[in-house]
């Protein structure tokens, strides 16, 4: 089932936003409700992956999981029409230097989640932007160095960016749980999907 644009910020998650890390950058209301319901429909439309916990969409280039690696041989062909127009304005809005080339698309059901990671440094370039659909949820980042932590709650159509520190040096993750507490307010989690856009470093 897709997910409807009536998806809403939850009350308790306002004061979430306020984080100080270098290269961290967030956009709510990235896109409009209608974009929102539109990619939904794309989306669902396309055939899904299923060797992961989760299912994902790999377009541009195939991420190899067990490898941890992309390799030119991995092009699976440029960006369908309705992901190129949000990369075109990605780029158009400063956000990438060149037109990202390779996107993630992940579904997360509640109870799903993505373990603490950074992306890979090989593969891709400074930038990792990521669109949320459907269901709130907490992402926490860790700075391994010093083991600070913090959390951000990402809303539905909102926009989180990577780049710099908060790109290389902290490490992000989806803690697998069916709700969060945020706020002292617990909130259950719908199905949610994200799209991450990145720029193949060509080798």
């Amino acid at each position: 089932m897709g997910i409807p644009a009536t998806a809403m910020i939850l009350p308790g998650l306002e004061n979430s936003l306020e984080i100080d890390i270098s290269g961290l950058k967030y956009i709510p209301d990235y896109i409009s409700a209608e974009q929102h319901d539109a990619l939904i429909t794309q989306i669902d439309a396309q055939l899904w992956n299923n060797e992961l916990k989760r299912r994902v969409q790999h377009y541009g280039y195939r991420y190899d999981y067990k490898a941890r690696m992309v390799h030119d041989t991995s092009y699976l062909g440029p960006l369908p029409d309705w992901l190129a127009s949000f990369a075109r304005r990605l780029y158009a809005d400063g956000i990438f230097p060149n037109f990202p080339d390779q996107v993630i698309v992940n579904e997360y059901e509640p109870g799903q989640g993505i373990s603490a990671h950074i992306d890979c440094t090989p593969c891709f370039g400074d930038t990792i932007a990521s669109l949320s659909l459907g269901s709130s949820c907490v992402m926490q980042l860790t700075h391994p160095a010093s083991s600070q932590r913090e959390d951000i709650s990402l809303y539905p159509r909102s926009l989180i960016i990577l780049s710099g520190n908060a790109r290389y040096q902290w490490t992000h993750a989806i803690p697998a749980r069916k709700s969060d507490t945020i706020n002292g307010i617990k909130h259950p989690r719908t199905r949610r999907v994200s799209l991450t856009f990145r720029m193949m470093v060509k080798s």
